[in-house]
């Protein structure tokens, strides 16, 4: 009922596609979960090593024998600045202080270490005849495209615009993820500002549908039946779905992240570039408030991202969530603790009522 060409091409039963949250949410177990109960399963890979990478393939593959992705940051060049770094540092001083942390030396990230990394991220999943592989934060070289598409992989890219969505297809990717700005974590802005980037998924989905001839998966506070079908009315032909995903019991999010999810309203995110340098949109929390005066003055990712890392994890042992990034779309009232298997069932019994009803 809710097939169609790319579920084909993509060798999944339901037009659903689990979102690559990066930094240890998509355990091997959610990822294999959502494939072996016909979604796609997606590894975040953003931050892992080669090294990683490889092993969590192999424990996936363990799992399940059906399709799953991984998904790479695309790596931008960057300028340290010595000044934001002094602002940031003295920003982010006292929060220290209150976790306890001890002053350390942080060996920050130069663009030469990320384009390596990102080359031997390519290298592994080349090797490994992963079938899908999608970027967020850009579009990646021509040589990486080829040498990926030679191999018969599927490339998704990610946009927040139209203008985005149309560089994503002439780049020669395969399909486009459109991320509203109902989204939850990392915007995937490349072209577009995050401020102009910030088109709310409904308006966003038709307009990209017109302009682009590959397949768009819709990306955004998409949390239940209902939001599929009305992402799939408007053109789209399959969802990615966040934070619906965070809080099953699969997922690798911080027990207190997924209560702040469980436990929040509609009106509680907010979109922030203390934590990485790079808007993203979390659950607000005191490191959020505290540091909204002072959002331009942060470096940017994957600068900041280094100077907050003792802080997260630092708040993450110590159960204190005003610290963390509490990543969430902005439909936290429709997430449930559940297992992957209830929501996908779920999703699709009420997606299957709401077609009925209109045949």
């Amino acid at each position: 009922m809710l097939r169609n060409d790319l579920t084909d091409d993509l060798q999944i039963e339901h037009p659903i596609i689990q979102a690559p949250m990066a930094g240890g949410v998509t355990t091997s177990s959610l990822v294999s979960a959502v494939s072996n109960h016909g979604g796609l399963g997606m590894i975040g890979a953003g931050y892992m090593s080669p090294g990683q990478i490889r092993e969590q393939i192999k424990d996936v593959r363990k799992l399940t024998a059906n399709q799953f992705g991984i998904n790479l940051f695309v790596p931008n060049e960057f300028t340290v600045k010595e000044n934001d770094i002094v602002i940031s540092n003295q920003l982010l001083q006292p929060i220290r202080d209150q976790l306890n942390i001890k002053q350390e030396n942080v060996k920050l990230p130069s663009p030469k270490e990320y384009f390596h990394i990102f080359h031997e991220q390519i290298q592994v999943i080349i090797e490994e005849k992963i079938p899908v592989c999608s970027f967020t934060f850009g579009i990646p070289s021509k040589e990486v495209i080829s040498a990926l598409k030679q191999k018969g992989i599927i490339l998704i890219g990610t946009a927040t615009t139209v203008k985005e969505a149309i560089e994503v297809e002439k780049s020669g990717m395969d399909i486009v993820v459109v991320q509203g700005s109902e989204a939850g974590g990392h915007r995937g802005n490349f072209i577009s500002s995050a401020e102009d980037g910030m088109i709310g998924l409904m308006s966003l989905i038709p307009q990209v549908v017109d302009h682009v001839s590959i397949p768009v998966i819709a990306a955004g506070g998409i949390m239940d039946g209902r939001g599929v079908m009305a992402a799939i009315c408007l053109g789209a032909k399959a969802v990615q779905m966040g934070t619906a995903f965070l809080t099953c019991s699969e997922s690798g999010a911080h027990q207190m992240h997924k209560d702040a999810i469980l436990n929040s309203d509609e009106d509680e995110t907010a979109v922030t570039r203390a934590f990485s340098g790079k808007w993203a949109r979390g659950i607000k929390n005191q490191l959020i408030r505290e540091m909204q005066d002072f959002e331009v003055d942060f470096p940017v990712f994957p600068i900041q991202n280094t100077l907050t890392q003792s802080i997260r994890k630092a708040s993450s042992k110590q159960n204190n969530c005003e610290f963390m990034s509490l990543w969430s779309g902005q439909s936290p009232r429709l997430a449930k603790n559940q297992s992957v298997e209830s929501l996908i069932n779920a999703i699709i019994s009420e997606a299957k009522k709401i077609s009925m009803a209109n045949h």
